[in-house]
């Protein structure tokens, strides 16, 4: 009696071993493709259709990016305000899983930080909140380099103004949001957000530079508390240059506060003194009372009620309407104003 044919055998358990083996693999491909798509379910849903998250879902509550302010230039297109791209730091409370560690870490990248502050932001129960805006590329790295979760960065804009100080009554300035807050930046806030062509102004920066030097200069001559100076083109009544001082700069927004943000030139008071006399002329001319060739005695001083009028530098003679005007003479000015 011949033994059993073991080669017969030995194939059909490798046979079997391999279904096996093959059956195994195709129940755990199914199980991890069925895992996939659960979890690209739930990414699809968390980002389009659920509400439990709104700061990091497909309509963020976060604020939009800010995008696209024009740019001022002066009357020969020399940039006085335009924006930089920059980047703000935020962050998601829920996503923080240490906030201790979070915030001593951020404090080491950013040493202005207040630990204090950002620790109870990174406590609190909000889905966004900011943490630091106008960020440096350097500053950025270094809170990248941190690897922080649950902080994330945003793209802004932060205005700038190349000639600091030399226009800042004029052009105002804008909040951390990009908003105007004074000046033309103020005035101009809806066609200057909306983009576009830069918004020329009739000022020339180069008067309005030695017009500041000068007003500088007579402020510490004569230590006055402040300055104020426009000029007109007496042609078209463009205004080419504006000043008030003192004055701040517009790429330090807290340097505005008190005097320095008050624009003497376009909301100061004051009397009207010798100006006046430019309308009692005009009057008189306009009136028929009296004409370029005519004049006034300006030789002593008159009395008014009960006031004495006399002149500051008087000429003690017979003024033209042309010369009451050029000496400033109150006294001719009167007589004139009484004749009307």
């Amino acid at each position: 009696m011949s033994a059993p044919d073991t080669t017969v055998h030995l194939e059909g358990v490798r046979k079997q071993a391999l279904e096996v083996g093959r059956n195994r693999l195709l129940v755990t491909g199914a199980l991890f493709a069925l895992a996939f798509l659960a979890i690209a379910f739930r990414l699809v849903d968390l980002t389009f259709f659920s509400t439990a998250e709104p700061a990091f879902a497909g309509a963020s509550s976060s604020p939009p990016p800010i995008t696209g302010r024009a740019d001022i230039v002066d009357r020969n297109g020399v940039i006085l305000a335009t924006s930089l791209p920059t980047q703000s730091l935020y962050a998601n409370p829920r996503d923080i899983i240490d906030a201790e560690d979070a915030a001593r870490r951020l404090r080491r990248a950013l040493p202005g930080l207040n630990r204090e502050e950002v620790l109870i932001k990174l406590k609190s129960k909000s889905a966004f909140v900011w943490l630091k805006r106008d960020l440096t590329p350097k500053q950025q790295f270094a809170v990248n380099n941190q690897g922080i979760p649950g902080l994330a960065f945003r793209r802004e804009e932060r205005r700038v103004y190349p000639q600091g100080r030399a226009a800042a009554q004029v052009l105002g300035l804008t909040d951390v949001d990009g908003s105007g807050i004074a000046g033309i930046e103020r005035r101009f806030d809806q066609s200057l957000a909306g983009g576009g062509p830069a918004l020329a102004l009739s000022i020339d920066i180069r008067v309005q530079a030695i017009m500041r030097r000068e007003l500088l200069s007579a402020m510490t001559e004569f230590r006055a508390i402040g300055a104020a100076g426009v000029m007109i083109d007496v042609r078209t009544g463009e205004v080419l240059a504006l000043v008030s001082l003192p004055d701040f700069d517009p790429n330090r927004p807290g340097s505005s506060r008190g005097d320095a943000g008050f624009n003497r030139a376009s909301k100061g008071v004051y009397e009207m003194g010798s100006t006046f006399k430019l309308f009692t002329v005009a009057m008189a001319l306009d009136s028929g009372t009296v004409t370029l060739k005519d004049g006034y005695d300006a030789s002593k001083p008159i009395r008014v009620a009960r006031f004495t009028i006399s002149d500051y530098h008087g000429k003690n003679r017979w003024l033209s309407i042309p010369e009451i005007l050029i000496y400033s003479s109150n006294i001719g000015a009167a007589r004139m104003a009484l004749d009307v």
